[in-house]
C-alpha cells in the first residue's frame, strides 16, 4: 500500500481507502453484519487505514459495525464520516449550530468515539458555502474537542472552489472518473496551492466504470441506480456520474478498447484517478471482501501510458462532456 499526505490534517493515508455506502449489503439490500466485518478486516490487513462513513449510510448501521470493528483492532485507523444528509428537508437553514451539534454526537455515539477524525459536511445546498457562521461552529466543535478536522463533501466543482474560501476546511470529497474530468481541469491545482486533501468519491461511476455492467443488468428497487438516475431522490450525479445510462455503456465499451487485457476496468479507473499527485485518496466502496481485493489491484498494474490517456480524454470529450461537464 502506498501512503499519501491529506491536506492540512498531516496524516499520512492509503491512497486506496475504503467507503462505506454500501457496507454489509449491496445498493438495495439489507445490511449484513457478518459481511460488514469481513470487508472492515479485509481492509485493514491490506494497509488501508481511512474509513469514510456517513449518518446515513444503512440508516446508521455503517457508523455501529464500524465502531464495534475498531474495539477490536489495535491499529490506528482515521475515521471520516459526513453530517447534514438527515436534514428534512435538505435546506441552508438546516446547517446551523443545533443540528449540527446533534449530528456529531450522535455519530460520536454509534462510532463509540471521545471524539471525530474528519467530520465532512454532506453535500449542503451551495448557499452553505456563502454562510461564515457554518465554518465558525465547525470550529467550536474543533475547539471543543468532538471534531479533529473538518471539511466538506460536495457536489458541483463551484462548491469545491468556494469552500477554499475557509482556511479551517481541511479536505474536500469530490466524485471524480474517467466520466467527470471537470474537477482536474478546473479544481485540483487550486486546493494544492491551499493544501487541501483532495478524497476522490464515486471512482467507478457506480459500477459503470467496471466494465461488468450490461443494458440488460437488473437493479433492486431499492438500489439507487434503480431509482436515482434522473435525481428523483438526491443529486444524479452520485448515479453513475450523471450520465445516461446506455450512453455510458457505450462510452465504456470504447474504454475497452483501450484496455483489452483488462476483463475487470476498476483497477484501471481507480489507476487514472491515483495518476493525478493532488488527489489524497480514493475511496471505492466494497459490498463484499472480494471487492476490496479488486479494488487494491489497482496499485500493481502499470502506469497509464500518455497515448491511453489521450484516448480516455478523448472519449470524454466526445461522448462524456456534452452530458455532464456543464452541471457539476
Amino acid at each position: 500500500m502506498k501512503y499519501r499526505k491529506l491536506g492540512k490534517t498531516g496524516w499520512d493515508i492509503s491512497e486506496v481507502s475504503l467507503g462505506t455506502w454500501q457496507l454489509g449489503g449491496k445498493w438495495g439490500q439489507d445490511f449484513d453484519e457478518k459481511t460488514a466485518m469481513q470487508i472492515l478486516e479485509r481492509s485493514i490487513e491490506k494497509g488501508i487505514n481511512l474509513i469514510d462513513t456517513a449518518d446515513v449510510y444503512n440508516d446508521g448501521l455503517s457508523e455501529k459495525a464500524i465502531g464495534r470493528f475498531l474495539k477490536k483492532t489495535g491499529k490506528k485507523i482515521y475515521i471520516a464520516t459526513k453530517a447534514g444528509r438527515k436534514l428534512v428537508p435538505h435546506n441552508s437553514e438546516g446547517y446551523n449550530r443545533e443540528n449540527i451539534s446533534r449530528f456529531v454526537d450522535e455519530s460520536l455515539k454509534r462510532l463509540d468515539l471521545e471524539t471525530i477524525d474528519l467530520l465532512q459536511l454532506h453535500c449542503p445546498p451551495t448557499d452553505v458555502y456563502g454562510r461564515q457562521e457554518v465554518f465558525d461552529f465547525l470550529e467550536d466543535l474543533k475547539s471543543k474537542g468532538k471534531i479533529q478536522n473538518y471539511g466538506v463533501s460536495v457536489e458541483k466543482v463551484e462548491e469545491a472552489l468556494r469552500s477554499l474560501d475557509y482556511t479551517g476546511v481541511a479536505t474536500v470529497q469530490i466524485i471524480y472518473n474517467m466520466f467527470r474530468l471537470k474537477p482536474a481541469m478546473e479544481f485540483f491545482d487550486q486546493a494544492h496551492k491551499k493544501d487541501v486533501g483532495i478524497i476522490v468519491r464515486v471512482p467507478l461511476a457506480s459500477g459503470l466504470l467496471t466494465g461488468k455492467l450490461a443494458k440488460s443488468t437488473r437493479y433492486e428497487e431499492g438500489d439507487h441506480r434503480y431509482f436515482n438516475r434522473k435525481g428523483l431522490m438526491f443529486d444524479r450525479g452520485e448515479t453513475f456520474s450523471g450520465i445516461d445510462y446506455e450512453k455510458g455503456l457505450k462510452a465504456v465499451g470504447k474504454l475497452k478498447k483501450i484496455f483489452p487485457d483488462y476483463k475487470n476496468l476498476a483497477p484501471v479507473a481507480l489507476k487514472w484517478i491515483l495518476n493525478f499527485p493532488e488527489v489524497s485518496c480514493i475511496i471505492p466502496g466494497a459490498s463484499r471482501p472480494e471487492q476490496v481485493l479488486s479494488n487494491l489491484t489497482a496499485e500493481d498494474i502499470p502506469e497509464l501510458t500518455e497515448y491511453e490517456t489521450y484516448l480516455v480524454h478523448e472519449i470524454y470529450e466526445k461522448d462524456i462532456k456534452p452530458l455532464v461537464h456543464h452541471y457539476w
